[in-house]
């Protein structure tokens, strides 16, 4: 991506438009939902787009953004502007990573290859799901040389978790990334209500079949009995009675920076802090999983607050714009994770569909940066941004 990202991504839509080619992926978010829900099956739709109980939590994640006003400064010299960011010693093109999703072939045939692909051509970092419709290893060699990190749920099986955390460093992951808010699935009425979860029909468990130990835990291969490898999934996928102690147990089986996702007290990132974590991200899966639980972006000041900048803070839950990764990073995050978008950009043009969801938030933010009056990430800052009035 180039340091104007955003006049050079305006500037090819144009001048594609001047020759009668209209974009295939709508640039506003609310019209790219709309469309991708036309090209989605019910059952896709309803599971990407679902949240827990009656969505509270998926509102207060996109309200949260609106309590907040930015302030455009005039006549700073907002040009070239530096987009990169460093994260554990690697530098990246735009502090966006694409978040992990699961069961990515309900949206589309070549499903995670097909985001992997779009990641590597932008140089944005994928984090690749625990839950993929594809293997890890396919997913590197996908990607080459581009940069990705693992996400784990942690389940009953410490030697599957050693085995998984083993397969990403091997593939090249930069960063292993724990998702702690799932220890069981939320209330997720939108799939209740189809009597549709994917994992029993063997979707969105390749990182386990894929993997020696999961398989010696089964009788029969998986390709030979599918409907048995998919039960044994669904009995050993999570845990509730995972604890700090266990989660602390990570160190010795990686060299990967350890990243703790679903953060959202202030104690539980102290805590994070002091059992060695490399990296937190402030996120509520999405509104999947406690409905009327805080907003991120509500969530991620006192997070950062407490962190004081010992380690990198993230964000996910509820970025769908420019305008609103502006937000987070003046917030306090040194980066924000997407993960919707790109599903209905996939939805509706597979790796070409979510390569440009990407370049087109690369491209909002830098326009929105410059007319703030922002050359950099670091002159980002609180100051930035004000109270939205009382409605």
């Amino acid at each position: 991506m180039s340091s104007d990202a955003g006049p050079a991504r305006q500037g090819a839509i144009f001048m594609a438009g001047y020759s009668g080619r209209e974009p295939t992926v709508p640039t506003a978010y609310p019209q790219l939902e709309a469309r991708a829900q036309k090209a989605m099956s019910r059952e896709a739709w309803r599971y990407v787009r679902g949240g827990a109980g009656m969505h509270r939590t998926m509102e207060a994640n996109l309200s949260g953004f609106e309590r907040w006003r930015i302030v455009p400064r005039m006549l700073a010299g907002a040009s070239p502007r530096d987009l990169t960011v460093s994260l554990f010693g690697r530098t990246l093109p735009a502090p966006v990573l694409l978040a992990p999703i699961g069961v990515q072939d309900l949206v589309h045939p070549d499903a995670d290859a097909a985001s992997a692909r779009a990641a590597a051509r932008t140089g944005l970092p994928m984090i690749l799901s625990n839950q993929a419709s594809v293997a890890m290893e396919a997913c590197a060699e996908v990607m080459g040389e581009a940069p990705r990190w693992f996400q784990l749920y942690w389940g009953r099986s410490d030697e599957l978790v050693e085995s998984l955390v083993h397969r990403a460093e091997a593939c090249g992951c930069e960063a292993l990334v724990i998702t702690l808010d799932t220890t069981t699935l939320g209330w997720r009425p939108w799939d209740l209500d189809i009597g549709h979860l994917p994992f029993l029909h063997g979707r969105g468990i390749a990182q386990y079949t894929s993997d020696p130990v999961f398989r010696a835990m089964l009788s029969e291969p998986p390709e030979a009995n599918p409907e048995a490898a998919a039960l044994l999934f669904t009995q050993i996928f999570s845990d509730p009675t995972l604890t700090w102690e266990r989660i602390r147990t990570v160190r010795r089986r990686t060299r990967m920076p350890i990243v703790l996702k679903g953060i959202l007290h202030p104690d539980d990132a102290r805590r994070a802090l002091d059992e060695g974590a490399d990296g937190l991200i402030v996120s509520n899966h999405g509104g999947r999983q406690v409905d009327g639980a805080i907003g991120a972006i509500e969530a991620l000041p006192g997070v950062v607050a407490a962190v004081d900048g010992r380690v990198p803070v993230l964000m996910d839950s509820g970025i769908r714009s420019g305008a609103h990764m502006f937000k987070a990073l003046a917030l306090g995050a040194r980066a924000v994770c997407v993960g919707r978008p790109v599903m209905y950009g996939l939805a509706l043009d597979g790796a070409d569909g979510a390569e440009a969801v990407l370049r087109n938030l690369v491209a909002e933010f830098d326009l929105t940066m410059g007319l703030a009056g922002c050359r950099t990430l670091a002159e980002i800052t609180p100051d930035r941004l004000v109270p939205a009035p009382p409605p």
